[in-house]
Parts: structure tokens; sequence; C-alpha cells
């Protein structure tokens, strides 16, 4: 038995045999000299090529948005302007005049270059979008070369898909009754093979690296792909067990998704919201099917990273306009772009940060960068006549950081005001709790912001001095840690004693053994993964106000997390005794 470790890509626990992917390897492309009297027919033959190609992806758009949603539509409909872009043909068609090359070898350099550019990127998302360049060159190419690839539409048994890489096109089109998983060397959880995989509900485990090479044909695979982890050929009793939790987990959300539309409230009547956290406007689309009560936040970042460029105010807007449509009337809490530490924008850094993680980023970035920041607020405020929007700046260490930021605020409603661009003039503005400093003076903070929302991924980092991604230190980041409880218990607080909310939108609000100790502390809302909302609600819906207070002011008297961990656990087992959360 061995086990292998990556990224969910789509929730689900699933077993099944591995249908190894290889794709046929294209001819090498070489280079070679025509005559110049055979231009002409070369450029025909691309121009035939490009034709036939647009013509797929075009089948595939309507495809996409009659079998799932707008998502998938959008994905290939970048394809097409891909295709279509006249500048990246011109090049081409100019090479073959100038250099008297092959139509294949242009083309092929062409989006090579372009690949290279993508992968260059120290960023992972802009990386992952290499794929929709090899997509597309592939798909010209294997008409050039007459070139005619497996078609994963022709599975006709239940398998998991084992691949080195999957192409948007070639999951649209696999037969998805037979695919039970997805397992992938490369891709994370904002590939277009993800936002795909998730659309489809097919649990998919990415960036295992070496899956192709470690997996064999009709291997026995377990996919838990709710914490990113694939087992090969597990024992007999093994499989039986993963077999089992198959079943259950079925059966659970089966059973969870039938509380979509009932309310978060406790048996004795307190209610909470619970909203979804979002990275791409392509994931709201699908936020309501697991009973998401609005977006409390949408980490705006990813809409510069995704391109790996400084995004401008109208694109900026027209990716807010989107998920709003998608939300209609419930709240939609922006994010103003944590860029730095871990999530690097090239264009924005010209040297790299000794300890970037305690350095120039999210707030700090943007109050530096006046001309960025000033852009975001504009493009936030002015799609505020669209939906319920709030604003949330992030990394707040102190009220002189939220006082400049509200001042920028200000004076981008001066120029939308100026522009006679409409806006809500009663937006929300919120604050991040994510640092010592700000959870130690929340009480002053409160007094500027409209509400809170608790960071714990880095409140904890930062608390307990631990590096997440440090497999040596990273048991210590404990959410019943006393000193966390301790933060987590005055910020809240401090924000009931001022009469604004207090909401995490953090991990531990999407850990459903922490339901009931949050609901203790007070907290009012809870932001997460869609797809952990149902669990955390039926937590909710099976406890009392009252029981939940009495488990945090117990814990709150604990000395340390693992003490805090033995009675966390026994009281959820007691309480919910066939939860495997």
């Amino acid at each position: 038995m061995k086990k292998l470790i990556g990224v969910s890509g789509s929730s689900g626990i699933v077993t099944g045999k591995a249908f190894l992917y290889l794709e046929k390897e294209v001819p090498e492309i070489t280079r070679f000299s025509i005559p110049e009297d055979q231009v002409d027919a070369e450029l025909a033959r691309l121009k035939i090529a490009l034709d036939k190609a647009i013509k797929e992806v075009k089948a595939l758009s309507e495809k996409a948005a009659n079998e799932m949603s707008k998502d998938g539509a959008d994905i290939f409909l970048a394809h097409l302007l891909m295709l279509e872009d006249v500048d990246f043909h011109d090049n081409i068609f100019s090479k073959i005049k100038t250099d008297l090359v092959n139509a294949e070898w242009a083309f092929f350099n062409a989006s090579r270059q372009l690949m290279q550019v993508m992968l260059a990127s120290p960023d992972p998302i802009f990386r992952e979008r290499a794929v929709d360049i090899k997509d597309v060159s592939s798909r010209v190419l294997d008409h050039l070369l007459s070139v005619k690839q497996t078609s994963l539409a022709d599975l006709d048994h239940d398998v998991i898909l084992v691949a080195q890489d999957l192409m948007p096109s070639q999951v649209l089109t696999m037969n998805r009754k037979h695919v039970k998983g997805i397992v992938m060397d490369i891709g994370g959880a904002t590939s277009h093979t993800a936002i795909l995989a998730r659309a489809f509900n097919i649990p998919a485990v990415l960036g295992l690296s070496t899956a192709t090479s470690e997996i064999l044909d009709g291997d026995t695979l377990v996919l838990d792909a709710n914490i990113g982890e694939v087992v090969i050929n597990p024992p007999r009793d093994e499989l039986s067990k993963w077999e089992h939790l198959e079943v259950d987990y079925l059966l659970k959300l089966n059973e969870d998704m039938q509380t979509r539309d009932l309310p978060a409230v406790t048996k004795d009547g307190h209610k909470v919201l619970l909203k979804a956290n979002i990275g791409i406007p392509e994931e709201a689309e699908s936020l309501q099917r697991y009973g998401a009560e609005g977006i409390g936040l949408f980490r705006s970042e990813f809409l510069f990273l995704d391109s790996g460029q400084v995004a401008g105010e109208e694109q900026q807007l027209k990716s807010y306009n989107k998920v709003l449509a998608a939300m209609g009337k419930l709240p939609v809490t922006i994010r103003t772009a944590d860029i730095g530490g871990d999530k690097i924008l090239p264009e924005l850094f010209s040297s790299k940060e000794i300890n970037p993680l305690l350095g120039w980023r999210a707030i700090r970035l943007s109050l530096a960068m006046p001309e960025f920041f000033l852009a975001q607020l504009k493009a936030i405020l002015r799609s505020s006549v669209n939906g319920n929007v709030k604003i949330m700046f992030p990394l707040i260490s102190g009220i002189e950081e939220l006082e400049e930021a509200l001042v920028f605020l200000e004076e981008a409603k001066n120029e939308c005001r100026r522009m006679k661009q409409p806006f809500a003039e009663n937006i929300e503005v919120g604050v991040m709790i994510e640092v010592p400093s700000a959870a130690m003076t929340a009480d002053i903070l409160a007094q500027r912001a409209d509400f809170f929302s608790i960071g714990t991924n880095d409140l904890l980092q930062y608390s307990l001095a631990v590096d997440r991604g440090n497999e040596k230190v990273s048991y210590l980041a404990q959410s019943s840690h006393p000193g966390i409880l301790r933060f987590l218990k005055s910020a809240i607080q401090a924000a009931h004693d001022k009469g604004i909310k207090a909401a995490m939108c953090g991990e531990m609000a999407g850990d459903p053994s922490m339901t009931a100790l949050l609901l203790g502390l007070g907290l009012d809302e809870f932001s997460m993964a869609a797809s952990s909302i149902p669990r955390v609600k039926r937590i909710i819906r099976n406890v009392t106000l009252d029981e939940c207070r009495k488990l945090a002011e117990e814990l709150l008297g604990g000395i340390s997390y693992i003490g805090n961990d033995v009675i966390l656990k026994k009281w959820m087992t007691e309480k919910f005794p066939k939860e495997n959360g």
C-alpha cells in the first residue's frame, strides 16, 4: 500500500480502479524551409486548421453552457479568444512569410513561447493557465499533423482517471458517467480542471507530481478528496473500510443537502449566517446549491494572480458584477487584494523579500500604491449599485492603517462622484482580525469598523509563531490553543460591545468539530468553502446555544491544546457519534 498527498480539487470519497490516461505523443515538430511559391499553401493549411479548431471549441462552449453553467462556457470562450486573436495570427503568418518556415513549426514555436512566459511565473495559479494554451495549440497541431487522439468519451466502465494533466475540453467531453474520480500530477484548486470537476461533482485530487509514474493501469485506488489523499492498492480490510466510508459520505452528503433551504438555527432558536469563501468569479454560480447565504470572503487578489498582471478598474468591475449577478440580493464581502507573502504578483515585486509573510503584503502594499488601491476601491464602489457589497481590509495591525485605508476609500468615493459614477453611499466596511495586535486592540478597531471577520489561518500562524508549510512545526498550529481561544473571545466580545457583527472566514469556520465552540464564543457569521456548509449547518441545527456556551467556558479555562482537544472530542463524540469531522 502506498499513499500520495496532493491538493483537493473537488471534494468527496471514492474507491475504484485506475485508468491510466497517457496521451498519444504528437510527432516531433520539426522546422524545415519552404520555397516562396509554397507560402500561400502553408498559410491556407494553417487557416483551415484554425477554422476547424474554432468550430470545435464553439461546439464545446455550447455543450458546457447546456450541461453545467456559465462557468464552463466561459472557459471555452477564453479558448476562442486565443484562437481568434488577430495579433497572434499575424505574428505566426508573418513568421511563415518572412522566415519561409512550415506552418506546424511557426504555430508550435509561437505557442511554446507563450506557454513559457506563463510557466515562468512564480505564481502557481498563473502557471496553471498554461494548460489553456496547451489545449488550444494541441487542437490546432492535431489538425495540421492529422493526429487522432484517444477519446475519453469512449470510456465504457467505471474508473478513476489518472493523468499527468487534463485539458478543459477533455474533462467536458469525457464520458462522465463512468469517471468516478480524477487524479492528476499537476493542477491546483483554482485550475480550470478543478472548476469543471466541482461543477460535475467528480472528486479530484491534483498536484500529486508522481501519480502517473507510481500508479499502474488497473490499480485499486482510494481517493479522499476532502483532504487531498490517494491510497494505492490498500489491503482488503483497509479497502473495505474505505468502501463503507464512501457509502457513508454519500448518505451524509445527501442528508446534509436536504438542509439547503433551512436556516442555520440552533435548537433553542439562535440563528447565525453561513456564507462561502471564493477565489474566482466562476465559483459564485454554484454556491447557492449548498445553501450559502452570501459570500463572506471574495479573495480579490486572484483577479490579479490569475492573469499575472495588475487588473485595471474596468476589468475588476466586470468580475465583481459577474459575482453579484450570480448572488442576487445576497451579501458579497470583497476583500481588497491580499497580494504579497506567498502570493506574488511579479509586476509589483522587483526583488524577493527575506521574510515575505511578515513583509510588504495586503493592506501595506495597497496603502503604498495609491493608484493601484484607488482603482480597486473605485471598481468595488461602482459594482455596489448592482448588489449587496461590503468591503473588507486585510492584515490590519492597528487603527492607523484602518484610518489611512478609510481616507483612500473616501477619495475613491469623491472620484466616483466627480465622474458621475453611482455607488452605494452606505457601503459597509470591515476589518480582518488576523494578527495579534488587531485581536488585542479589537475594541479600538471596532470604533471605526462596521464588522469584523476573523482570519484564523494567519491568526494561528502569527500568534503561535508557526509556519504552517513547515512539516516540522505545523503540528503546533492548533485551533484549540488557549491563546487562540482567548484572542477569539476578546475580538468577538469587542465587536458585540460596539454593536457590530463578528464573522470568521478562516479554515476554522468550516471545521465541523469547531462549530459548537465558535457558537459558544458568540460568532455571528461563518464563511467557508461552500461544500463545508451542509455539515456545519447540521451541527448548528442539532445543538443549543446554552450547551455551546458551557463548552466554550470550559475550553477557555483550559491550560493546553491537548487537554482542550480531549474535551472537545469527547463532547462531539457524545453529541454526534457518527460524525467523522
